[in-house]
């Protein structure tokens, strides 16, 4: 009861339903376990499953300030997140905190400059700030509850999207990324487990801890000159000249989010961070085509336009995404989930990613338990890399627009898209074969003739 979340009445209740399940009522002698007690209190709905779990380790701090947790929604680098619900506004809310063994001066810093980045943006398509505070010396960040799912189990439960409900989400995620840039700020993390997706096609770009100024130095922004953000979706502008940021880099990272809602793939799966990062820079992704036979020649174009290595040719804007991708965008489309066991998807307790930094590879965050946070246990980067040299080009060693090979990952420099049809085996009646072939056609047919005479004789 220290907790605040059960009175006497409600354990008396669930103590009662346990010794009638048992068949003796009466019979106080062999009371029941903590284990048992807690099974039939989420039976019963007093608690739910977190809750229970949380008292059973011997937690009994459930609220930060006004703020009662309700739920774990998952962890992060940059902090844990917790569904919770404001005691007098009775309102759903996501709270983010700052965990206890990572509360350095750094990492204060840190977070109240998150706090007062995400304080400045509000728009529709972007997670939006509500409250901040500090309880004890725990720091706490209060958004707004999205339900729903990310775009990284949507598309791991119901496979690759199609180009319409694609275009949807991506071009509702661009208009928040306008919105970001309009306000100076570049996202760094742009990817499907930051995209959240509501059961009507609504989508909110979320997690604004890794974002920094776009006019920004060493002592504006502290990851200044660092490759902060996740190795599945780095812009190769961004890895070469991480203290040159742009709005391109989150261009870049929206086509890979792209790219992996309409294959379920990541542009360059497999290998080590450092294997990824090269691969964005020098290498080409498998043809999208090959992945999901449905997508179309412009809609290829459009994503590879997004995923240009060179930045001069890529797409300058979140606001040109939004036109190109016009010709496949209505009204949101309802989406429809179940979870991997089949049972049907309860949009009001799914853990939703909100405002927490994954990973470094979409391949870590597989391992993460979303719900093991405790609100007791109260950031992703890569290694700094040098200056350049003076007078170095940040865009050395850049290849052209259309970054996709047809067969497997090459260092071509040669990047243009090899055709406009899917590529086909090769076939037998192809120049090379013919050529190869004829000598030896001729030979069999003389001798054929030869022994055709010597027969008749």
């Amino acid at each position: 009861m220290a907790s605040g979340l059960l009175d006497q009445d409600q354990l008396d209740e669930a103590w009662a339903g346990l010794r009638a399940a048992e068949g003796d009522p009466s019979d106080a002698a062999s009371p029941p376990t903590d284990e048992q007690l807690a099974e039939k209190l989420v039976e019963l709905g007093r608690l739910n499953v977190w809750q229970s779990k949380q008292l059973l380790e011997g937690r009994t701090k459930f609220n930060l300030g006004p703020y009662w947790m309700i739920d774990s929604i998952g962890r992060g680098g940059m902090g844990q997140v917790f569904k919770a619900r404001h005691e007098v506004l009775d309102r759903v809310v996501a709270v983010k905190v700052l965990p206890r063994s990572k509360s350095t001066p750094e990492a204060i810093a840190n977070f109240m400059r998150e706090i007062q980045v995400v304080a400045k943006l509000d728009h529709a398509n972007l997670v939006r700030a509500f409250d901040a505070g500090e309880d004890g010396n725990v720091c706490f960040l209060v958004t707004e509850y999205v339900p729903g799912t990310d775009l990284r189990k949507l598309v791991r439960r119901n496979g690759p999207m199609t180009i319409e409900a694609a275009a949807d989400v991506t071009s509702q995620v661009a208009a928040g990324l306008q919105h970001a840039h309009e306000q100076g700020l570049v996202h760094r993390d742009v990817k499907p487990g930051n995209v959240l997706v509501t059961p009507d096609g609504r989508a909110k770009l979320s997690d604004l801890g890794l974002a920094g100024p776009l006019s920004g130095d060493a002592e504006s922004d502290p990851r200044f000159g660092k490759i902060v953000g996740t190795a599945d979706y780095l812009s190769p502008d961004h890895i070469r000249a991480p203290w040159n940021p742009t709005p391109a880099w989150d261009v870049y990272s929206l086509g890979c989010t792209l790219y992996y809602a309409v294959t379920g793939k990541v542009p360059f799966p497999g290998g080590t961070t450092a294997d990824k990062v090269r691969a964005h820079r020098e290498l080409r992704p498998l043809d999208p085509r090959r992945l999901n036979p449905a997508l179309t020649v412009p809609f290829i174009e459009l994503l590879a336009d997004m995923m240009a290595k060179d930045p001069a040719e890529r797409i300058q804007s979140a606001e040109a995404v939004i036109a190109r991708l016009a010709p496949w965008v209505g009204a949101p489309r309802p989406i429809v989930l179940g979870d991997p066991r089949g049972r049907p998807q309860s949009w009001a307790t799914t853990p939703s990613e909100v405002t927490m930094a994954l990973p470094a590879t979409e391949a870590e965050a597989e391992a993460a338990d979303p719900n093991d946070a405790s609100l007791g246990d109260t950031q992703s980067s890569f290694p700094e890399i040098p200056e350049p040299p003076a007078g170095q080009s940040d865009h050395s060693g850049s290849q052209t627009t259309h970054p996709f090979t047809s067969g497997g990952q090459d260092t071509s420099s040669a990047t243009h898209f090899p055709s406009a049809e899917p590529p086909r085996p090769l076939a037998i009646f192809h120049p090379v074969v013919v050529l190869l072939l004829f000598p030896i056609t001729l030979v069999g047919l003389v001798m054929l003739i030869w022994w055709a005479l010597q027969t008749l004789q």
